[in-house]
């Protein structure tokens, strides 16, 4: 879980939000905002999101 904790981190300093990490199994990671889903792991392959990517993406979604 250092990915996500690390990632949690980046989340909190760039947004200002604390993240809420749920342990789950199967490798699963999903990035959900108010219920929408952001990223998922699986569906990317079994892809971990690159250092930066979930912050565009939520700036993204912002505009």
């Amino acid at each position: 879980m250092p990915q996500a904790t690390s990632l949690a981190a980046e989340l909190q300093q760039a947004f200002g939000v604390e993240a809420e990490l749920v342990a789950g199994g199967g490798g699963v990671f999903d990035v959900e905002v108010d219920g929408a889903l952001i990223f998922s792991k699986l569906a990317e392959g079994d892809r971990f999101p690159d250092r930066g990517e979930i912050e565009k993406l939520l700036e993204g979604s912002m505009h």
